[in-house]
């Protein structure tokens, strides 16, 4: 059956590929107990560490989206789910890596179904894993003692910023896999994106502070940061209110990742050669 027929076959087909790729991810996951509690160490040290040891540290200023003063576990707590989300969507890019060359991806990327729906079908999975782990990480730091608004109308405004910030990251997993070539580069290319992705943003420390203390250029790297505008866009729709440009940066690198991923993985446009090896 080609791709042409699949499409035919009405969308039943393709949401059948879609339960059926993400169920494999949760699957696969649920076996793997030893992922959730590497996902959740990482920020809850900067939580229970680092927070510990600045709490106060925001106490000289009210500034947006707080209408008071607020400790330091409470400002980087979006900065953390973040951090969750960014890993995550590093670690499918490995995970995308190895069933490329010699995984069931190596199969998906040869059946008779849009290339881009089987992309965005393994992108879906990610996300839902991502929140997963956000929601456990949350959890925790309720249970450690940090107050977050969550209660009112404005969750469903939370959950719309995660869930884009989680696709935008996944998204961006699969336009790093296209030029990883093998397992071996993988850390390399890594520790070039996750770090200064994360520490080059507003997640541990707000804009004002970068501007104010005279880094001017990490300052300017930070605004245009797409990891800054998705932390902010979660923290904002904590506390309701506008998130300015965020949505339409966050929305628009989600599109252009997955598109430039898409064409990467096309065979007859891509580029690198990678997804002749994975089949036609």
């Amino acid at each position: 059956m080609s791709e042409a027929a699949a499409l035919r076959s009405g969308p039943r087909h393709l949401l059948q590929a879609l339960s059926a790729i993400v169920l494999r991810e949760l699957f696969k996951f649920s076996r793997q107990s030893g992922r959730l509690v590497s996902a959740l160490v990482r920020p809850l040290l900067w939580l229970a560490v680092f927070a510990a040891g600045f709490r106060n540290v925001f106490g000289v200023a009210i500034v947006e989206p707080y209408d008071t003063y607020i400790s330091y576990d409470v400002y980087i707590a979006p900065g953390l789910v973040g951090m969750v989300l960014l890993f995550n969507g590093m670690q499918s890019s490995l995970a995308m890596v190895y069933d490329r060359e010699m995984g069931m991806m190596r199969l998906l990327l040869t059946a008779p179904l849009p290339r881009a729906w089987i992309l965005f079908c393994k992108l879906v999975a990610t996300a839902v894993l991502s929140l997963l782990q956000a929601l456990a990480f949350v959890i925790v730091a309720a249970l450690l003692g940090t107050q977050l608004p969550f209660f009112g109308w404005h969750l469903v405004h939370v959950i719309v910023a995660t869930t884009a910030a989680a696709l935008m990251l996944g998204a961006l997993g699969l336009l790093l896999s296209v030029n990883i070539k093998q397992l071996e580069n993988f850390a390399g290319t890594m520790n070039f994106v996750i770090f200064p992705m994360y520490f080059m943003s507003t997640a541990l420390y707000p804009l004002w502070k970068l501007e104010e203390s005279g880094a001017t250029w990490v300052y300017q790297l930070a605004r245009f940061n797409p990891f800054t505008h998705a932390v902010e866009w979660m923290r904002f729709a904590l506390y309701d209110k506008d998130p300015g440009a965020s949505p339409w940066v966050v929305l628009g690198c989600l599109a252009v990742f997955f598109g430039i991923a898409c064409w990467g993985y096309d065979p007859q446009r891509g580029f690198g050669g990678l997804t002749k090896r994975g089949g036609g």
